[in-house]
């Protein structure tokens, strides 16, 4: 079960086909998709409508394993309507618990739903997930806003998954990283946990926009030394014209200081 937006299928799928199908279709499952047009948090009487219909019919109760994944807006949607599926695993990116402006009147980047209702059916996201086997909630602890609606989450079942210096799009970091469907099937299996997931995450160091943050992390910091190894395994790694000339330079400047980097270790 994937939420997803018209705006993300187009952009990060070249067949502008969902996600979750794909996912699904390669392992033989079954796949529901809520695709929204724009961006309402699936908060619309329509929708309410369809997962009372598919609770009403025990729709879920027919699969084994059920897996519910979102990311941001979606994300929310994602543990939100988890309800009607006691015993799924859900996956979550980035998620908002909710944007009643009288619990999360400090997150001011969604000034349009204010006047949405968050207090009727299917809506404070946290309360939501009490039935569900685990909660997965992966998430920037750099970014403040999405740390704060994360920690609304925090219950027994419920792992914080911190992905330092990823940035405000984990989603299509994810994609792009090609993780996400790896989280996808071993959620569906059962197999997921917060080490397969430190695993499957290794792949951030050969994501080039997760170095570039890092890079700037320990430059602002004032970091220069860690900058300039980070820069040099990269060039290597990576054969990173860019990073080559940062080392050349960082390493220019700590000579000056005194310093040199050891010998170059990289693991390929």
């Amino acid at each position: 079960m994937t939420f997803e937006t018209i705006t993300d299928i187009n952009r990060l799928n070249a067949d502008q086909l969902p996600l979750g199908y794909h996912v699904a279709r390669d392992r033989g499952w079954s796949h529901l998709c809520i695709v929204a047009k724009s961006d309402t948090w699936y908060r619309d009487p329509s929708v309410f409508a369809l997962f009372d219909r598919l609770d009403d019919g025990d729709f879920f109760d027919q699969f084994d394993d059920v897996v519910f994944y979102g990311a941001g807006m979606a994300g929310y949607a994602a543990a939100a309507f988890s309800v009607v599926a006691p015993g799924a695993v859900v996956i979550a990116v980035q998620p908002q618990a909710t944007l009643d402006p009288r619990v999360a009147g400090w997150d001011p980047r969604f000034p349009h739903m204010w006047r949405t209702s968050f207090t009727d059916r299917y809506g404070f996201a946290p309360n939501m997930i009490e039935g569900a086997a685990a909660v997965f909630v992966i998430y920037d602890p750099e970014q403040n806003l999405d740390a704060m609606h994360a920690a609304l989450f925090v219950r027994p079942h419920v792992t914080l998954l911190p992905c330092r210096n990823l940035g405000r799009d984990i989603g299509q970091s994810l994609v792009e990283m090609r993780i996400l469907p790896s989280v996808l099937a071993a959620a569906a299996t059962r197999s997921f946990d917060e080490r397969l997931f430190r695993i499957f995450y290794r792949a951030r160091r050969n994501y080039r926009p997760y170095l570039e943050n890092l890079f700037r992390k320990l430059t602002a910091d004032g970091r220069i030394y860690l900058a300039a190894l980070l820069s040099r395994n990269a060039a290597i790694r990576l054969n990173s014209p860019e990073f080559r000339s940062r080392s050349a330079q960082l390493e220019q400047d700590l000579a000056v200081a005194g310093l040199r980097l050891p010998a170059p270790h990289v693991n390929k």
